[in-house]
């Protein structure tokens, strides 16, 4: 039994979990009917990323004066749970007046709280937490819940042949399966490279990009060059990772773009959110290239981080550089992307 996956689902199922010695539910998820069950009355304390709470403007208090860390919210008896789900949503900070007061208070174990906010985070939900003073069905250690959010191994789950359109070459998919948290990722291996490290492109799962054609970003443009360059080369693989936006998760992502309406750039709407600039780990792109018998590749990319996760696991990697052109609606997050992520030309 996968342990940290029946955390994962039951967080977003508004059910209660145990993360050591703390038990937890998902502010976004945990219905009222579920809080009357187990906070009668109404003494759940918020546990919220730094970055949230720095976004409440609570750094200049001593237990939450640190972006990196978990920030616990004392319950007041104004904060009931509807005030809790706006307090927590960003996309409610530019319609009102910040709430408060707001006190913080110390947390009696910061690795767990760290831990629970991962595991929020791997479940693609906003991260704040109701800290719980009730038992949970499900329980996990705060290694497994830590090694959900940074899966680092996986197994090889099916494989077929796949057309696929505007490739005259024969393509074939492997679906790969995540043993930490049971999520499902795959490669796509176009042709068959010859003699030297593999054209790699590693590819985030873009909705809006890939599937709809959004122009807000270049990540379907920059998918199907990629097919296109390795098909030219004669082969080539494509990692496709399940880390909608950035790692965030898919709602989370379409609320970072409510907040760019609102005009913050890519970075800000997520540290808004209560996340990091980018929270994607490359450990399990790395997995997958083991799983496939690759340990050099040639990597499409001009992300740096990507580089240096694929070198910290060992895997040789020479950078191909991999830009292309901007639109009118995404020459601004071109822009950030460099200035901010470090992107390279």
């Amino acid at each position: 039994m996968n342990c940290a996956a029946d955390a994962i689902a039951a967080l977003r199922a508004g059910r209660a979990v145990g993360v050591d010695s703390l038990t937890v539910a998902a502010v976004e998820t945990a219905t009222d009917e579920f809080l009357a069950l187990v906070d009668a009355d109404g003494r759940a304390s918020v546990l919220l990323s730094g970055a949230r709470a720095a976004a409440l403007g609570l750094a200049n208090q001593r237990e939450s004066a640190s972006a990196r860390e978990p920030v616990l919210v004392q319950r007041e008896p104004w904060l009931d749970p509807g005030t809790v789900r706006g307090l927590v949503d960003a996309g409610r900070d530019f319609d009102r007046f910040g709430p408060g007061p707001l006190r913080t208070k110390g947390l009696t174990d910061p690795d767990a709280a760290r831990a629970a906010l991962a595991l929020a985070r791997s479940a693609g939900l906003m991260p704040a937490l109701w800290l719980l003073e009730t038992d949970a069905s499900v329980r996990v250690t705060t290694a497994e819940a830590t090694a959900a959010a940074r899966p680092a191994h996986v197994t090889i789950a099916a494989r077929a042949g796949l057309p696929v359109e505007g490739l005259a070459t024969k393509a074939q998919i492997v679906a790969m399966r995540a043993e930490e948290d049971g999520s499902e990722h795959v490669a796509l291996l176009v042709g068959a490279p010859a003699g030297k490290a593999p054209l790699t492109r590693i590819h985030s799962e873009c909705l809006t990009g890939d599937v709809f054609g959004s122009l807000k970003c270049d990540c379907g443009p920059q998918l199907r060059a990629a097919l296109q360059l390795m098909e030219a080369e004669g082969g080539g693989i494509l990692l496709y990772l399940r880390q909608e936006g950035r790692g965030i998760g898919l709602a989370n992502k379409i609320r970072a773009y409510g907040l760019q309406d609102r005009g913050l750039d890519t970075v800000e709407a997520n540290h808004r959110l209560g996340f990091a600039d980018d929270e994607r780990d490359y450990a399990l792109a790395a997995a997958m290239l083991r799983a496939l018998g690759v340990n050099e590749v040639r990597l499409l990319t001009n992300n740096p981080a990507k580089l240096a996760g694929l070198e910290a696991q060992g895997i040789t990697t020479e950078r191909v550089a991999h830009r292309l052109p901007a639109n009118p609606h995404n020459a601004h997050y071109l822009n950030v992307k460099r200035s901010k992520s470090g992107h390279l030309d």
